[in-house]
């Protein structure tokens, strides 16, 4: 977590991880389809959700259920 912002979460991946990881979103923007197509995009994500665990630790006041569902409604379209 930043500290200078606590709304922000800095998050560092390899060079790798990054360019794996683009792929893999521009393939689901394009497609709709969420498919692992080579391994490493299995160890990019899994290595993705070590880091988000990282930063993850102490954020929630409350219940994880209750801060996921807060960050969902916020994050979703005005539709």
């Amino acid at each position: 977590m930043n500290e200078s912002d606590p709304s922000h979460v800095t998050l560092t991946l390899t060079s790798d991880e990054s360019l794996v990881l683009f792929a893999f979103l521009q393939r689901f923007s394009d497609t709709d389809r969420l498919t692992i197509e080579d391994q490493a995009e299995q160890r990019a994500l899994w290595n993705l959700c070590c880091v988000f665990e990282k930063s993850s630790v102490g954020a929630f006041q409350g219940s994880y259920q209750e801060a996921l569902d807060a960050a969902r409604a916020r994050l979703r379209d005005d539709d």
